[in-house]
């Protein structure tokens, strides 16, 4: 491909549909230059194209995006209909009427061209966007819904892209917010104190299902048994119980159990317990593996009709074939030798498990996905449900367009990782001859120093890097659960990042930081001292006799309770706290009053060993700059452990190709000995406190007997680094 050296057209005239194209297919344009008043494309060797949809023409040709220009030449030639269309969006007269027109055409489908995003739906998305207030105020009424529909999805989708083309050459209010029915409530979540029976909610408006209509929708969560749910697929399980909310449809629950040599019934149970714990409601709950005997007579069927063939080409050979599009030696033996092959595949025999099926696509098409895919490989591994009926288990790119169309799902919802897959999935759902279904796409939720496959997770688990799939260091839901996010705030966090299809690396920090908008307004306060170097404060005005007082656990939450707090001659302070102490130095002791040092004691070397004082309770605490947290020095204190945990790996955003084990990080937990207060002995496992001047914490082991620690685990709150 020639390297397109300049880009002109007029000033006044931008040809929005290949500036917007380019951006949604990633391709980089140079400078523009105001030479030309006809938009051209000149090329490093010279040639020049000119025109609006010669050039959008070739970016359809030249784009990464599979069909951008038509599966064929039949595709391709309506894409040029709707081409030489589009012009009338432009003629003020006509605009209302071509409105009309599309709005109808757009009755029953997502695109205006096939199953794909093509250079037709950029010419005439363009053309609306260009007409500015125009489009606008007819997007805001219910004249045209269709168009609207179709305009808003596909706004939403490349939000990032369009947005940023918009507001260059239209305007400065870019697209503005898609308009549509009324908002409703997007997701009601349980909590406790204040904040029980609030909802977090996302207008309607903010995305919408292609050709969804109220009351016919059908999704399904389709996680695969390999391992815990993650925060990644807790996204696409949110957006589920989203629009099947959104459209008073059904959800279903089922488990692509194709693969016997990773899946297990732990997992299936556990992920059952995650989703429930995201409060995704499910009709019912299916499993791949309940529809394994009409797969295998599809598979037959494929093969008497020559669409798949056995092949006995070794892995690494046919990968290479593939990318290479080379026709393996097996591709055109008959029937008979096939069927023979595909028995020896079901009965497990030593030939049959050198071979594998594969459907019969096209291996010369650019999108490599269609290059003869594999249907069924051999596997005599047994199943967790069903045994060892079985020695052969079809892929997922295989079951799931079959699975999908028989449970009568309307719209599939797939992160944006299998785009490449989605032409794949529409080919062998029309070569079975069952119905099509809606795929529609969302970004795949990243996060920085995070690893979401769950081969590499289980890599930590098996070689004991970790307790666990619930460790507090995983991504999974239960592991961070366990670290103290309340799934409120995870499902805000979600649902704040919607359904697009850009990819983003997103931070921790942001996730925290909602974490603490949740947890601080409720959350008890308690006190701890470090147990190291404490240092023993001695108060010669106080009674010897202790006393008690009984007073709130939150000042500002009544619901939190109260607490007894004990209050001695001698209390114990923060080493960290005692040297920054001047002698004759006011400072505020929480929740008793002020106190002024009179004393530092130390030994040899220079080290603080014990400081004395009196209390000074009529001096303001506004006056001092130090606020001390202490308890009292009695035997009623118990032992903690503060454990703070790190990320697992030490780079942000690993490269392609790169491995985890060259990254993994050595520290990951630390602890810290801690003394608490006595009312820390009545904490449960799972509550949520705050440490005062310290943090928050959720208690992982709480209190048994005395020798044994009550274990706290850090809760990140979105702004401290970390302290390893």
């Amino acid at each position: 491909m020639e390297e397109i050296r300049e880009f002109s057209f007029g000033a006044d005239s931008p040809p929005l549909s290949v500036i917007a194209a380019a951006k949604i297919a990633s391709l980089t344009l140079p400078s523009v230059s105001s030479s030309s008043t006809i938009p051209t494309f000149l090329f490093s060797n010279g040639l020049k194209l000119h025109g609006t949809y010669a050039l959008l023409r070739y970016i359809g040709r030249v784009a990464n995006i599979p069909n951008f220009y038509g599966q064929d030449a039949f595709e391709a030639c309506q894409i040029d209909e709707w081409l030489d269309y589009s012009p009338v969006l432009s003629s003020g007269a006509e605009f209302e009427s071509a409105c009309t027109y599309i709005d109808s055409y757009l009755q029953k489908r997502t695109f205006l061209v096939g199953y794909n995003l093509s250079i037709a739906d950029m010419a005439v998305w363009s053309g609306l966007a260009g007409t500015g207030q125009r489009w606008e105020s007819l997007r805001k009424s219910k004249k045209f819904p269709n168009l609207v529909r179709w305009f808003n999805s596909i706004s939403t989708q490349y939000s990032d892209s369009l947005n940023e083309v918009t507001s260059i050459y239209v305007g400065k209010r870019g697209l503005g917010k898609p308009v549509t029915s009324k908002s409703k409530e997007l997701l009601a979540v349980n909590g406790d104190g204040p904040n029980e029976g609030k909802a977090n909610s996302v207008s309607s408006s903010e995305v919408e299902l292609p050709d969804a209509e109220t009351g016919k929708v059908c999704l399904r969560f389709a996680p695969e048994p390999s391992g815990y749910l993650h925060i990644g697929h807790s996204k696409a399980a949110l957006l589920n119980k989203y629009f099947a909310e959104r459209y008073q449809g059904r959800l279903i629950l089922r488990f692509d159990d194709t693969n016997p040599s990773k899946e297990s019934s732990d997992f299936v149970d556990n992920l059952i317990k995650d989703v429930d714990t995201l409060g995704v409601k499910y009709e019912t709950v299916t499993h791949t593996s309940d529809y394994f005997p009409q797969l295998m007579e599809k598979a037959e069927k494929m093969i008497r009709q020559g669409k798949a063939y056995v092949d006995d080409t070794p892995r690494e050979q046919m990968q290479k074939e593939r990318m290479d599009g080379i026709e393996s030696k097996c591709r055109n033996n008959s029937v008979d030798d096939n069927l023979l092959l595909w028995k020896e595949m079901i009965s497990g025999s030593e030939r049959g498990l050198q071979c594998c099926l594969r459907g019969k696509l096209d291996m010369q098409d650019p999108n490599k996905s269609l290059r003869d895919p594999v249907y069924y490989r051999c596997n005599p591994v047994p199943h967790h449900r069903i045994g060892s009926k079985y020695k052969i288990y079809p892929t997922y790119d295989f079951a799931c367009p079959f699975v999908d169309a028989i449970e009568g799902i309307t719209h599939a919802l797939r992160s944006s990782e299998y785009h490449d897959r989605n032409a794949q999935y529409h080919r062998i759902q029309e070569d079975m001859g069952v119905q099509k279904v809606h795929i529609y796409e969302f970004s795949r939720l990243n996060m920085v120093y995070t690893l979401l496959s769950k081969r590499n997770l289980k890599w930590f688990v098996e070689n004991g890097k970790v307790d666990g799939w619930d460790d507090p260091r995983f991504p999974t839901v239960q592991g961070i659960v366990r670290r103290g996010l309340q799934i409120e705030a995870l499902v805000k966090f979600i649902l704040e990042q919607g359904a697009s299809k850009n990819l983003n690396l997103m931070e921790w920090d942001k996730l925290w930081t909602i974490n603490k908008k949740i947890i601080d307004p409720v959350c008890p306060r308690h006190t701890a001292v470090i147990e190291e170097r404490r240092i023993l404060l001695t108060l010669t005005n106080v009674p010897d006799k202790p006393f008690v007082r009984i007073i709130p656990r939150h000042k500002k939450y009544e619901g939190a309770g109260e607490k007894s707090t004990t209050y001695t001659k001698s209390i114990w302070i923060d080493h960290t706290d005692a040297e920054l102490i001047s002698i004759n130095e006011e400072v505020t002791l929480m929740d008793w009053g002020n106190a002024i040092v009179k004393e530092i004691g130390k030994d040899q070397d220079g080290n603080i060993t014990h400081l004395t004082g009196v209390l000074h309770l009529e001096g303001s605490v506004k006056t001092t700059k130090l606020k001390l947290t202490w308890l009292p020095d009695t035997a009623e204190l118990v032992n903690l452990v503060l454990v703070d945990f790190d990320y697992l790996i030490t780079k942000k955003k690993l490269e392609e190709g790169e491995s985890f084990l060259d990254v993994l990080n050595p520290h990951t937990r630390k602890e810290t000995a801690a003394l608490g207060d006595a009312n820390m002995r009545n904490l449960k496992r799972g509550e949520i406190l705050q440490l005062e001047r310290k943090g928050y914490f959720r208690c992982d082991v709480p209190f048994v007997r005395s020798s044994k620690p009550v274990v706290l685990f850090m809760i990140p709150d979105g702004r401290q680094a970390t302290s390893f």
